[in-house]
């Protein structure tokens, strides 16, 4: 794998190995439910961590200079590489308010999820290409952004009929059967066919996620961040 691949893990993940990944993200830190900051932040952390916020928590009366001096006091206190902002509310004028502080106040780089992104001088954060996309398609509308791309092992079902083509996301589970490859797609498939359909069961094994990370790095991927529990031997 030529790219850097950060595993997100838990603070209970981290208590429970004694021995952690090269790379490793401190995930699930996130609004206080009971004040204007973060909570669940680490006490300690390796040398060149990621530090992951999410807004499980929906940001209501959270102040963004408290947010912002907290991500300070830790990127002084321990060698953190950066800071990956993963919220998925949009739709929330007060979440967008506190990722343009982060992004404008804090030193180092910041990545920000691609729901947010598109007005900001600063990493974008993608998810998973689904397996039936080429990856430079996929990467082509933040070609010339530095982009930290989500790493998974994903599945989905393409069920194509006479009324049109249905896109299906699928547990990982479903994975663990034998199909042909696709060197292009860097996914494997299996093919059902009946009398009114054709579904295609799309699945990317690890020796498919290794190639598609060689060649992310051709388009402007400069990190991938995966979950420990799902990527862990890789």
């Amino acid at each position: 794998m030529a790219l850097p691949c950060y595993l997100a893990m838990t603070a209970a993940e981290i208590a429970a190995n004694s021995v952690l990944p090269p790379r490793m993200a401190w995930m699930a830190c996130h609004f206080s439910p009971s004040g204007p900051g973060l909570t669940n932040l680490p006490s300690a952390l390796p040398p060149g961590a990621i530090l992951i916020l999410d807004d499980s928590v929906p940001i209501c009366d959270h102040k963004p200079e408290k947010i912002v001096q907290e991500l300070k006091k830790l990127l002084n206190c321990f060698d953190i590489s950066s800071v990956l902002l993963d919220f998925q509310r949009p739709d929330n004028p007060a979440a967008t308010a506190v990722v343009q502080s982060i992004v404008s106040n804090l030193p180092g780089p910041v990545g920000v999820s691609e729901l947010y992104a598109q007005d900001l001088d600063c990493p974008v954060f993608l998810s998973p290409p689904p397996p039936h996309c080429l990856l430079d398609k996929y990467l082509a509308p933040w070609q010339g952004r530095n982009i930290f791309l989500e790493a998974a092992l994903s599945c989905e079902t393409v069920t194509i009929t006479d009324k049109g083509v249905l896109f299906t996301s699928d547990p990982l589970e479903k994975a663990l059967k034998d199909g042909h490859s696709d060197n292009s797609l860097h996914c494997h498939y299996t093919v059902e066919t009946s009398e009114n359909q054709i579904r295609f069961f799309l699945y990317r094994t690890r020796d498919d996620l290794n190639q598609l990370l060689q060649e992310a790095e051709h388009f402007g991927v400069s990190r991938a961040i995966g979950l420990y529990q799902e990527l862990n031997n890789i």
